[in-house]
């Protein structure tokens, strides 16, 4: 028997406020000392009130924006009751029936809702007493629960889902979203639907979902949700329903491990928060709505439309802090340059496609492979470049109008890069620039075919491709500074093909 997979997700991830949810205490890192960051507030004493956080709100409202919600005019929170040892309170303050967000879409997977809520301690495990410690610094840090239809149907999706929801959250400036340092956090729903292969037709009714709670990489949101797959099956091959249940991941087994059966929102208790007021969402949801900047969607699509950029550049771009502002800063400074030399228009000074494509090709390549490369090889961000948008717009044209050859323009980059001195100075200051002198190419390509008989019968006998070999040892004798089209005529002139 066949089975469709049912995949949900409930994502929780931390926004990008300055202090806590309900308290003043700083929202700290990871890397701050346990317990230093705490309050009466957060860690639960008797009479502590809270007070919420406007920041919080915001984002929230300004996530839900992003992912297509509805903002209804108001909000309110509850308490959802359980004991835990990192709830020092033994409730949450959450959000329930009336959430700050919901009825959205992201591409096709619907979004139930977004609710805020704050976030528990964390408990830490000491292997070598047994023991287990709490650090409160966690408590009450301000959290957005985004939950997903069922609407997910392979791993690899759950994982695309989740890659494109950071961008957007660090987009917007919601949330950093930085899943290994606890940022963004997932709980991944999965069930088996039976898939009747004569009649091509589901099962009316969804099987028991399994949860997986806590996954923290989007490598661990693949691989477990991959493995309940196989282990789900089997159990169905053997005849066994698979008991609703919450479960762990473990890392470096790869599999899956049982917690506890699945609660109910029954067994949580939910009520309303009797310490804080309703919320009224009309006026933050106006001005969240003119503040929302281009989703990373539309930004992918006009990077392409108006560069000219190839589809995983535009992806690059986006994805990647900071990329977007300058790579567009450097085709604008292009368009200078090439409008001063290139004159192939159409009418209205638009230029042509096929022109675009090149020089969207050209720069995409570039930036996203060989500038990308040095600044890792020399552990730098592209905040902390030399390189100006200007300069390495004018280093694109060198290369387009063929003043320097691939090979010397890869050096000269690397110049630029532990320098920041302007392209055309280099040039000159190193001799990179390309030889065009057509008698040294004549000489050093008649040198080459009386020195390698060998490699002249070869082309003689049709290998054509051999002709590449040739045009290679020019550039090697010349140091890059032959043109390469210019060696290639060269030698099929002196060969007669």
């Amino acid at each position: 028997m066949k089975f469709l997979p049912i995949i949900g997700l409930e994502i929780h991830v931390r926004l990008k406020t300055q202090s806590k949810m309900f308290c003043a205490c700083p929202n700290v890192g990871e890397d701050t000392p346990p317990n230093t960051a705490i309050c009466p507030v957060c860690t639960g004493q008797p009479g502590a009130l809270p007070a919420l956080n406007e920041q919080a709100v915001h984002l929230g409202v300004r996530a839900g924006l992003a992912l297509g919600c509805t903002i209804p005019t108001e909000s309110h929170f509850d308490r959802k009751n359980y004991f835990y040892p990192d709830l020092p309170k033994g409730y949450q303050i959450s959000q329930y029936d009336f959430p700050i967000a919901k009825n959205g879409k992201l591409g096709k997977i619907g979004i139930t809702r977004a609710h805020l809520e704050e976030d528990a301690a964390k408990n830490i495990h000491d292997a070598r007493s047994g023991s287990t410690l709490v650090d409160f610094n966690r408590s009450s840090m301000p959290l957005l629960e985004i939950v997903t239809e069922p609407d997910l149907r392979s791993p690899q999706e759950a994982k695309l889902f989740l890659q494109e929801l950071q961008t957007i959250l660090r987009t917007v400036g919601a949330s950093d979203a930085d899943m290994e340092k606890g940022y963004m956090r997932c709980d991944a729903n999965i069930s088996l639907l039976p898939v009747d292969e004569q009649n091509h037709q589901l099962q009316a009714e969804y099987n028991p979902k399994i949860e997986i709670k806590n996954l923290n990489s989007f490598k661990a949101v693949e691989r477990a949700l991959a493995y309940e797959i196989e282990r789900q099956g089997e159990m169905y091959a053997r005849e066994e329903i698979p008991p609703s249940a919450t479960r762990g991941w473990d890392e470096n087994k790869e599999v899956t491990f049982e917690q506890r059966l699945k609660e109910t929102t029954a067994d949580y208790r939910y009520f309303p928060e009797p310490d804080l007021q309703p919320l009224n969402l009309i006026e933050i949801e106006k001005e969240e709505r003119t503040h929302l900047p281009e989703l990373p969607k539309a930004r992918r699509e006009r990077l392409q439309m108006e560069y000219g950029f190839s589809e995983s550049d535009a992806e690059f771009f986006v994805v990647n802090d900071g990329w977007t502002d300058f790579a567009e800063q450097v085709m604008a400074e292009l368009g200078s340059w090439i409008e001063a030399t290139d004159h192939k228009r159409q009418e209205g000074g638009e230029i042509l496609a096929a022109q675009k494509k090149k020089w969207g090709k050209l720069a995409g390549g570039w930036l996203t492979s060989k500038f990308v490369g040095l600044l890792a090889q020399k552990n730098l961000t592209l905040k902390e470049r030399k390189i100006t948008a200007e300069n390495f717009a004018e280093f694109l044209h060198l290369i387009e109008v063929g003043t320097i050859g691939s090979a010397n323009a890869q050096k000269l980059l690397t110049l630029m890069v532990e320098t920041g001195a302007d392209p055309s100075h280099l040039l000159e200051e190193h001799n990179l620039g390309q030889n065009d002198d057509p008698k040294i190419i004549q000489e050093t390509v008649k040198r080459l075919i009386e020195e390698n008989p060998d490699q002249v019968k070869q082309i003689r006998e049709g290998k054509l491709g051999v002709i590449k070999w040739f045009v290679g040892g020019v550039m090697k004798v010349t140091e890059g500074k032959a043109n390469p089209q210019s060696a290639e005529e060269e030698v099929k002139k002196q060969l007669g093909v």
